[in-house]
């Protein structure tokens, strides 16, 4: 019989594998569309950062439990990307910051501009401290300044920070001197002169670390926002979610009393990694166990004042579990105690490890500067601690907590 021989075929080449993915920082540099701009205030304000490395580098590390959730919401609008590091301007990527002038979290809300915006406030929650919802917000706010300034977006970014009417104000100021209109030519407060200038020269700075001796931290982590139906205790929800407290509250500063509200939907924001885990440890747990309780027996000579200060809660929160309307109180019985807001004080920033609070009574020619002074805090914390602007009033009681020992 006839053989027909068959060729044999060359063996497949093995396909290269696939790149990695782009980190945090490079799908960010791949977004910058403003950072090519030159001008002598971007140098100044690039000079200043390269002048104070460490603090520069610090920045960058406050920022990374958030940068990667800023990021998607740009990429989601398709903005540039230098808008995920407005934070860093605004409030420094620090969770609770509060300015002099009453703007609040990590975009700086002021009070009417988060009404507008429905970033709602209330005893339990502020939603401008709130990632699920502020980061959405601020975006709005600034797409919008960017449509009602003619597609400008140096314009838009000044008018985050001074207001559109001020904005304008000095672009028709120019007009009418037949002038550049400019974001670097046109009159504007001190302040906002050199806002643009300081986000484009982070900018520069994250699109060439290495040119200015920098290393970025890590910033991969995703976030998740995950629907909360009920008052759930933020310790509790550290515990199933397998975080550390101050992690937890990192990520949800906007509850300011250690607890999701009653009543409400909250989302509660989590490594994305930890949202499943979570989501299935929250819904084996009996909706009594979501809040923290113990019950305390009534003595004589016991004063509501007394036993609140003896669990570290607030006499108005022993009040509310109790259906109390004053301080009066009976030996015999028993009082419910809510430990679930003890959480709050951490909400508000304040690392309790290693310090012990102290509260201190202004005097007359007291500052934040002296006082700052004499307990070898910050000013910054100070302000934070106790949410106050610039100045202060006899009499005013301050929260501080100093390093113990």
């Amino acid at each position: 019989p006839r053989h027909t021989r068959i060729a044999e075929q060359p063996a497949p080449a093995e396909s290269a594998p696939p790149p990695p993915p782009p980190d945090t920082w490079e799908r960010l540099r791949r977004r910058f569309r403003l950072v090519e701009a030159q001008h002598p205030r971007i140098d100044r304000e690039l000079e200043r950062l390269r002048r104070h490395p460490v603090s520069l580098q610090a920045l960058l590390r406050r920022g990374t439990p958030y940068l990667r959730h800023f990021l998607d919401a740009v990429e989601s609008r398709d903005i540039p990307g230098e808008l995920a590091l407005l934070p860093a301007v605004e409030s420094g990527f620090d969770p609770w910051a509060y300015s002099p002038g009453g703007a609040a979290g990590l975009w700086q809300f002021m009070p009417a501009t988060a009404q507008m915006l429905g970033l709602h406030r209330d005893r339990w929650y502020d939603g401008r401290l709130d990632l699920a919802r502020a980061t959405p917000a601020a975006l709005d706010y600034l797409q919008n300044l960017h449509r009602r300034l003619d597609g400008n977006w140096l314009h838009a970014l000044a008018a985050y920070n001074c207001g559109i009417g001020t904005v304008r104000k000095a672009i028709r100021q120019a007009r009418r001197e037949g002038g550049s209109l400019s974001y670097w030519d046109i009159e504007l407060p001190g302040e906002t002169d050199a806002y643009v200038p300081r986000l484009l020269a982070l900018a520069r700075i994250v699109q060439d670390p290495a040119r200015y001796g920098i290393t970025l931290p890590p910033a991969d982590e995703a976030l998740a926002a995950v629907p909360v139906n009920a008052s759930l205790d933020l310790e509790v929800a550290a515990r199933l979610a397998g975080l550390k407290l101050d992690r937890l509250l990192r990520l949800n500063p906007g509850f300011r009393r250690g607890v999701t509200p009653p009543g409400r939907r909250s989302l509660l924001m989590l490594p994305a990694e930890r949202a499943e885990a979570f989501r299935t440890a929250l819904a084996a747990l009996p909706r009594d166990q979501w809040l923290r309780w113990t019950e305390h027996r009534i003595a004589r000579g016991d004063t509501l004042g007394a036993i609140a200060r003896r669990y570290g809660v607030t006499i108005a929160a022993v009040r509310e579990a109790n259906g109390l309307k004053g301080s009066r109180i009976v030996a015999g019985r028993t009082l419910r105690i809510p430990l679930s807001g003890k959480a709050a004080a951490a909400g508000r920033g304040i690392a309790a490890t290693g310090r012990r609070k102290v509260r201190y009574r202004v005097r007359k020619g007291d500052s934040l500067y002296t006082i700052a002074r004499k307990f070898s805090v910050s000013i910054r914390d100070l302000r934070r601690w106790n949410r106050v602007g610039r100045y202060l009033h006899p009499g005013q009681r301050l929260t501080v907590y100093v390093k113990a020992g």
